[in-house]
């Protein structure tokens, strides 16, 4: 398995394996009424420098669905980017257990960085109080987007101003939020809730857990509804303590920025050797993801050996493909991909 394929393929780390073997030399109650998952709210509120509520969840596509279920409702919408994960990756998830309606915009220019602007909600505003239509109740935007693109703190203020002037709220799909805050080397409040942001769904599986997640509630009032909430999404787990004990890990220690930091700098390396090639166009990459264009023969090579990321054909003979770095990239897997690809080029003349 390519370990350019996902950040999801990398193993845990070994600080949350030792949290998980810790949780598991003693008895707790059940259903999240444990220490670790009492100690949640706390811990992250003084991690985001505000009081906040935190639920665990098994994975993002919960954690999305289920943020979304308390910013919308059945008769209401959610603005998202086309390319979205939220939209394109979750089999509509979201919209199954919030029962709105996810409202999928493009780029207005030719650019094609899957962010969402203010300026793409013009032309329904005046569906505004129409009861012939859903009305509109939030906004969601990923951080870092299915490009590898962030938003700026600027940028999701501007949203953010946006969106409660029209009485919606500002979701964050941060699966790869720790990244993020990582590659702009700000607080995790500048890009959250000091940026508007209502509320968050934290990644924590792509950076280090083997599987945890969690909502974050900037308006800690909605803790109680929310509780309800994940119960019917299935997210309440008998053994919850084994999910907080990861989330607590993952926090502590800093983690979750160490972690961050060793798979940002891998796509940089990455980056950097892939520009000795001539038939390769590779974008710089903003976190630990980037995007190359290249053709057809070395793609068959990586695919053979087993290194390729995703990739599609964008031309005849010609393919995007995405590479992701993780935690656990070492050098010597960079050097064996650059290897594999000189001596395709060797062979294709």
């Amino acid at each position: 398995m390519s370990r350019f394929l996902s950040d999801n393929v990398s193993g845990a780390h070994p600080e949350i394996v030792q949290a998980l073997l810790e949780a598991n030399e003693q008895n707790s109650a059940p259903y999240g009424d444990d220490p670790y998952s009492d100690a949640l709210d706390q811990i992250f509120s003084e991690f985001f420098g505000t009081p906040v509520s935190v639920i665990p969840c098994l994975s993002g596509t919960a954690a999305n669905a289920l943020a979304i279920s308390l910013v919308a409702g059945a008769t209401q919408s959610v603005y998202v980017h086309q390319d979205s994960h939220i939209y394109q990756d979750e089999c509509n998830a979201p919209e199954f257990y919030s029962c709105a309606r996810l409202i999928p915009f493009t780029d207005v220019d030719s650019i094609g960085s899957a962010k969402l602007t203010q300026e793409m909600f013009k032309a329904i505003e005046g569906r505004k109080g129409d009861r012939h239509s859903v009305q509109a109740a939030a906004i969601s935007i990923a951080q870092i987007n299915e490009l590898g693109e962030l938003y700026q703190p600027d940028e999701i203020r501007a949203l953010a101003d946006y969106a409660h002037g029209q009485g919606l709220k500002l979701h964050m799909d941060g699966a790869r939020f720790a990244n993020a805050v990582a590659a702009l080397d700000c607080h995790p409040a500048d890009i959250s809730w000091r940026s508007g942001v209502d509320i968050l769904s934290f990644g924590a599986t792509k950076n280090g857990c083997f599987g945890a997640e969690a909502v974050v509630l900037f308006n800690p009032q909605q803790k109680q509804e929310a509780k309800y909430r994940a119960k019917r999404a299935g997210q309440l787990v008998s053994k919850m303590r084994f999910v907080s004990a990861q989330l607590l890990a993952y926090i502590k220690n800093d983690l979750w920025i160490r972690n961050a930091r060793v798979a940002n700098l891998a796509a940089e390396k990455l980056a950097k050797q892939l520009s000795q090639f001539t038939d390769i166009k590779a974008e710089t990459p903003k976190a630990n993801m980037l995007y190359v264009t290249l053709p057809a023969f070395m793609t068959t090579v990586l695919n053979k050996a087993e290194l390729s990321g995703y990739f599609e054909e964008v031309e005849n003979n010609l393919y995007s493909m995405r590479l992701c770095t993780s935690w656990d990239t070492r050098d010597e897997d960079i050097e064996v991909f650059i290897k594999t690809l000189q001596a395709a080029v060797l062979d294709n003349n």
